[in-house]
């Protein structure tokens, strides 16, 4: 490289440096929408608004939330990764966020390199629930009539990659009994049938399953947990009650397109503390039996920490399951 070119390369860098810089300066400006991959009423899609709510008020403009579902997340997240890099758009993705990276043979987008990172948002617990005229009482009778009727039983999900999905395959590896899986374009439209009794069981957040148990509408059986919840102290985990090593929490995270000055994803990430610490998000988590990420955890690190593990995590998993999507 001559001089001339190195000196102009360096200016134009200095000069990006510096509309970054003022970028993150003038931020926001606007109001920023929040992509949900899920549909509307489901357990993400609540986190979300919950946490939009209060970071808005931070960061002194409006987070609309915009659910957009399909293909297991992937739809949603691969829009965010196209959107401009200047912090209006952000993704608040979960655990799919990872195993989509396995599931699905061709992404979009490049998981770990089409994103900044923002930080963690919670960790919900799962609960394995059914219509509430299923035979069976406890968790050791359900899974004695699952064996025994794994040709009739159907078992909900919100389609491939989504958490129930997830939960539904855990349990099937746990208990070595295959099901009738009946896939819904959302956790909302699955409940809907289970409360209607035209399902026979779903795994699914706490976030999406804690008002329809306190209500009766449902039966719970087991929460996945490694300690029960203090929502639901009668309810054993999965792990006492006969499933070895049977533990799985939805994680949910913020992300905003690859190019997003880190001074504006520092920003996001201090709304994002804030909210966090919130007392009615707080109260509003604890009746939904999930918590606030911690303030160590809501950071781009540690979202990014969180997402590499949990890739590597996932994958032997799926592909001893065989499971995959086009």
């Amino acid at each position: 490289m001559t001089r001339s070119k190195g000196m102009a390369a360096a200016f134009a860098a200095m000069a990006l440096l510096t509309a970054q810089s003022a970028l993150a300066q003038g931020y926001p400006e606007r109001e920023i929408t929040m992509i949900v991959p899920f549909s509307a009423g489901g357990p993400t899609d609540t986190v979300g608004r919950l946490i939009a709510e209060k970071m808005s008020a931070d960061l002194g403009q409006q987070i609309i939330v915009e659910n957009v579902g399909g293909a297991g997340g992937t739809v949603g997240a691969a829009q965010a990764a196209g959107a401009e890099p200047d912090g209006y758009t952000i993704l608040l993705h979960h655990i799919g966020m990872a195993t989509s990276a396995t599931l699905y043979r061709e992404l979009p987008y490049d998981t770990l390199n089409s994103f900044e990172y923002v930080g963690l948002v919670t960790e919900v617990p799962m609960t394995i629930v059914s219509r509430k005229d299923l035979e069976p009482t406890d968790f050791a009778s359900l899974l004695a009539y699952v064996k025994e009727n794994a040709d009739t039983i159907t078992m909900a999900n919100a389609g491939i990659g989504a958490a129930s999905h997830l939960c539904g395959m855990l349990f099937m590896q746990a208990t070595e009994t295959p099901l009738v899986t009946v896939p819904y374009k959302g956790t909302g439209p699955a409940m809907t049938e289970l409360v209607g009794g035209q399902i026979d069981i779903m795994c699914d957040q706490t976030t999406g399953t804690a008002e329809q148990i306190k209500g009766g509408t449902i039966k719970a059986y087991a929460v996945t947990t490694s300690e029960r919840l203090e929502i639901f102290p009668d309810l054993p985990t999965a792990q006492e009650s006969g499933l070895a090593d049977f533990e799985i929490g939805v994680w949910h995270g913020i992300y905003t397109p690859k190019g997003t000055p880190a001074e504006v994803n520092d920003r996001l990430a201090a709304a994002l503390q804030k909210a966090l610490a919130d007392p009615d998000v707080v109260a509003k988590m604890g009746e939904l039996g999930t918590k606030p990420s911690s303030a160590e955890e809501a950071t781009p690190a540690a979202l990014k920490t969180k997402l590499e593990a949990e890739i590597a995590r996932w994958k032997p998993v799926i592909e001893a399951a065989g499971v995959y999507a086009d």
